[in-house]
C-alpha cells in the first residue's frame, strides 16, 4: 500500500504541560514525515513541557497561542495524552471550544491516552465505539460512547488509541482518516 500523502494539510496539535512527550513527538514525526504541516496550539506562553514516563520531559516551542488560534484555519487536531495536560485542557473553555469546532465541522481528530477526557468535554464522544487510557472507561461510558479495550480505534474521522505502546498502530490510523479528511457530521 501506497504511504499517505498529507501535503498541503494542516494538522492542530493542542497540549497544556504534562502531555505525555512520546505521544506528541511521535505522531508529529509521522504526520511531518507524509508532507502535513503540524502546529503546536498552547494556551502557554512560548513553550509548553511534556512528561517522560516519570519526570518532566522536554520543552517543545509553541508556534500558535491557543487565545489567537483559528480552529477554522486547520484540517485536523491531535490530542496527546498524559494526565496533566487533558486535564488542565477540559477546564479551559478556550480550549473546549477550539476542540469541539473539529468535532462538530466532522474534521478529523486523533486522541491517545488520557486526550479522550478533552473530546468528553467538548461533547465529542456520544454515540461513538472509542478507546483510551483504561482508567477513562467510566468517563466513557457515562458520556455515551462505547468504550473497547483495543489498540487503535477509527469511528466516523475520530480515531483513538490507549497508551503509547500503541502509537506505531495509532499514527497509521490517524494518517489514513486526516488524508480522508473532513466527514459530514453524522447523527448519533
Amino acid at each position: 500500500m501506497a504511504k499517505k500523502d498529507l501535503t498541503g494539510k494542516k494538522v492542530a496539535i493542542l497540549v497544556d504541560e504534562g502531555f505525555e512527550q512520546v505521544e506528541l513527538v511521535k505522531p508529529r514525526k509521522a504526520l511531518d514525515r507524509v508532507g502535513a504541516a503540524t502546529t503546536v496550539v498552547s494556551p502557554q506562553d512560548g513553550q509548553v513541557r511534556g512528561w517522560n514516563l516519570k519526570k518532566w520531559g522536554k520543552f517543545v516551542p509553541v508556534d500558535v497561542p491557543l487565545e489567537s488560534a483559528d480552529p477554522a484555519a486547520f484540517d485536523a487536531l491531535l490530542l496527546p495524552g498524559g494526565v496533566m495536560n487533558p486535564n488542565k485542557l477540559r477546564i479551559n473553555e478556550k480550549a473546549v471550544e477550539f476542540v469541539r469546532h473539529f468535532i462538530d465541522s466532522g474534521k478529523p481528530v486523533a486522541s491517545i491516552g488520557h486526550g479522550t477526557w478533552t473530546l468528553i468535554e467538548a461533547g465529542g464522544v456520544q454515540g461513538r465505539t472509542l478507546t483510551s487510557w483504561p482508567s477513562l472507561k467510566t468517563d466513557l461510558r457515562n458520556a455515551g460512547a462505547n468504550w473497547v479495550d483495543q489498540e487503535v480505534v477509527t469511528d466516523r474521522g475520530m480515531v483513538t488509541s490507549r497508551n503509547p505502546d500503541d502509537i506505531r498502530a495509532f499514527n497509521k490510523k490517524m494518517i489514513e482518516e486526516f488524508a480522508e479528511g473532513t466527514r459530514r457530521r453524522e447523527a448519533a
